[in-house]
């Protein structure tokens, strides 16, 4: 059985008006934590757990950031589309 080694990720911009910030990071650490796969945000080299709403508050991610969303395990593709999606939709921001 050989070692697995892939990383699945995609890009997405912030586009809520706040960014993500008490409201919105809450959510989506919320969210990241429903799978098993490690997932982290990466921004300028800078990379953090999207599981620790610490972490994902020091981004500093604001309108229009540019964030990539990476997981490794065995939902990484299901974890990476639904944090994607959450934070396209604007995480439902009126």
């Amino acid at each position: 059985m050989g070692v697995r080694c892939t990383v699945y990720s995609k890009t997405v911009i912030v586009v809520n008006q706040v960014g993500l910030y008490a409201k919105a990071a809450t959510s989506f650490v919320q969210k990241a934590n429903e799978f098993k796969s490690t997932v982290w945000i990466e921004k300028d080299e800078r990379r953090v757990n999207a599981k620790s709403l610490l972490g994902i508050l020091s981004m500093g991610l604001t309108r229009d950031s540019e964030m990539t969303i990476l997981a490794e395990g065995k939902d990484e593709q299901e974890a990476v589309n639904a944090l994607c999606d959450l934070v396209a939709s604007g995480f439902s921001e009126q």
